[in-house]
């Protein structure tokens, strides 16, 4: 009998870490429509496990960290390391970084010039250049990065981080103009500007093809700025079911998914791991 006892315990504890994941609502805070497509697959083997995710839009980079802070969500999805650690750190958010995810392309498109070359050419002519790049501190930084490796501008080496605006020095000859908008906006500027440094995931939301990039961004998995990531409250760092979110978007579901429909916006990190 005692025997019997003991196995009918073990079952129950057994039983126990599928019971909690059952039958929860996860709120998962994102910006960008082409997430829908990203975190279906998830979505949908998590619904057969009793778990709902339900994702919840954003027009901006600077809402969900608060929304999750503030415990209108469960999870966010939608910024790199440098982001969280400006935003968290900038307004004392208790958050954690629950998983690395992947790295989406920022790159420099132009509706005027087919090719880096011939933008570089108006540069070093002494032309007057517009570029549109975004206004938040760290994709700012990360779009001068872009802009100096393309040849378009040149940067000082006294910065921490990322670069702003005032490490900005000009090439030889050059007259470029940066005009600063929210990141969400560049892809509206880009008719208007002689170039425009997109975020992959604005890029991808507007169907754009990140081969008519006149420049891609140099990716280097080990550089952690630019790792996006999935966040939760520092008191839901343990949380089973959060921590079955991540692990079922990092599998070969969501690679299925990146190879089909965003073929060359995505770097996972779960390839290089």
């Amino acid at each position: 009998m005692k025997k019997i006892a003991i196995l009918a315990l073990a079952l129950v504890l057994a039983l126990v870490p599928t019971l909690t994941l059952a039958d929860e609502t996860v709120r998962l805070g994102v910006t960008g429509a082409f997430y829908e497509d990203l975190w279906q697959p998830a979505i949908d083997k998590l619904a057969e496990e009793g778990i709902k995710v339900e994702l919840v839009q954003f027009s901006d980079f600077s809402l969900p960290n608060n929304a999750l802070n503030g415990g209108e969500l469960e999870v966010n999805a939608f910024q790199h390391h440098a982001y969280f650690n400006n935003d968290t750190t900038t307004n004392g958010y208790d958050l954690q970084v629950l998983a690395d995810t992947f790295v989406i392309t920022m790159n420099l498109y132009s509706a005027k010039y087919p090719t880096v070359e011939e933008l570089q050419a108006k540069v070093a002519a002494g032309e007057a250049v517009n570029v549109v790049i975004p206004n938040d501190a760290t994709n700012q930084g990360r779009a001068l990065l872009v802009l100096k490796d393309a040849g378009i501008i040149d940067l000082t080496d006294d910065y921490e981080g990322t670069p702003n605006t005032e490490n900005v020095v000009q090439v030889e000859g050059g007259k470029v103009e940066l005009t600063p908008v929210n990141a969400a906006q560049t892809y509206q500027f880009l008719e208007d500007s002689d170039a425009a440094v997109i975020n992959g995931n604005y890029a991808a939301s507007y169907g754009v093809d990140p081969a008519s990039a006149i420049f891609q961004e140099n990716v280097d998995l080990s550089d952690e700025r630019f790792i996006c990531l999935i966040a939760v409250r520092t008191a839901d760092i343990d949380n089973p079911t959060y921590q079955r979110v991540a692990e079922v978007f990092r599998s070969d579901v969501t690679t299925q998914v990146v190879k089909e429909k965003f073929d060359g916006f995505f770097y996972l990190t779960w390839d290089n791991e």
